[in-house]
């Protein structure tokens, strides 16, 4: 089987599922495990670098809003890869290229391939996504003993938060303007011991007025940047500190959200685990090196 993935969580899915033989072609941002940065690129982005988060919001709104993608998608090189199955989503129109597109264009090939869309708006989700994909790749056995595995570390994480004080937590998914996290964010905060005070399970991360999120008294806040890894976290939160510490927050930790936020692959109990840490320090449960920094 030959297998092109158009999202970087479903990289680290397939890797995880010992596929990394079968995988011929990633994004140009997959970057975990190493060995898919040596892979075959089939996306580019359509943003200019440099832009600042501000500029970032703008040039989404504008090219969504235009009915375009963000990323463009090889197609020749698409074709050349003459994959079996494409794995790619259709939770966020942002994130990578639209499933609609992906499958009109896998139907002019000469062997068309198979497209599978994930699409999990809760941790739950996607773990069930690990099972669509061992099914889809005849992995069943491997997919079980993951599965297995993570769903052991998140009771171990649940049990550890049990019966303790929950402090009240604000996810910062983007900073300019401020969306508050969504989707699989506000239940990773509850399972690790917290009380997320504006985002919703399984809903859309949405945006938020400062004085809002200010009126909710957050006891910890945590900067998790769509996309952003913890030093790029950390200099966004600097970069808006005035704003942050308007929140009355005792606590501001920046994330490493690319890494174990804004991804649902199997690296979503990291974060849950790293957020155990965060919020509960005697908790027993240890965070993820680097993943992590304090603002204040």
């Amino acid at each position: 089987m030959r297998i092109v993935s158009l999202v970087p969580h479903a990289t680290e899915l397939l890797f995880a599922l010992d596929l990394e033989d079968a995988v011929v072609g990633v994004t140009h941002e997959c970057d975990h495990p190493w060995q898919a940065t040596e892979l075959p690129k089939v996306t580019r982005d359509r943003l200019p670098a440099g832009l600042d988060a501000h500029e970032i919001d703008e040039a989404v709104r504008e090219q969504v809003g235009g009915g375009e993608s963000i990323y463009e998608l090889d197609v020749e090189m698409l074709r050349e890869l003459a994959p079996d199955l494409i794995v790619t989503q259709s939770l966020c129109t942002v994130c990578a290229v639209a499933v609609e597109d992906v499958e009109a264009i896998a139907q002019t090939f000469d062997h068309p391939p198979e497209v599978v869309a994930l699409d999990p708006k809760t941790l739950g989700e996607a773990l069930g996504d690990i099972r669509t994909i061992a099914g889809q790749t005849d992995r069943k056995d491997e997919g079980v003993d993951l599965v297995d595995e993570l769903a052991a570390r998140i009771d171990r994480v649940r049990l550890a938060s049990r019966g303790i004080d929950r402090p009240k937590v604000l996810a910062v998914e983007w900073l300019d303007p401020l969306f508050i996290g969504g989707h699989w964010v506000p239940q990773m905060i509850d399972y690790a011991g917290g009380e997320d005070v504006l985002g919703l399970p399984g809903e859309h991360s949405e945006t938020m007025p400062w004085e809002v999120a200010a009126a909710a008294s957050p006891d910890v806040v945590l900067v998790m940047p769509c996309g952003r890894s913890v030093e790029e976290a950390r200099d966004e939160a600097l970069e808006h500190f005035d704003k942050l510490a308007s929140l009355g927050a005792e606590r501001i930790y920046a994330v490493d959200a690319s890494s174990y936020f804004s991804r649902p692959g199997p690296r979503l109990v990291d974060g849950l685990e790293l957020l155990s840490a965060l919020l509960h320090p005697t908790s027993g449960i240890e965070a993820p090196e680097g993943s992590f920094l304090e603002v204040r």
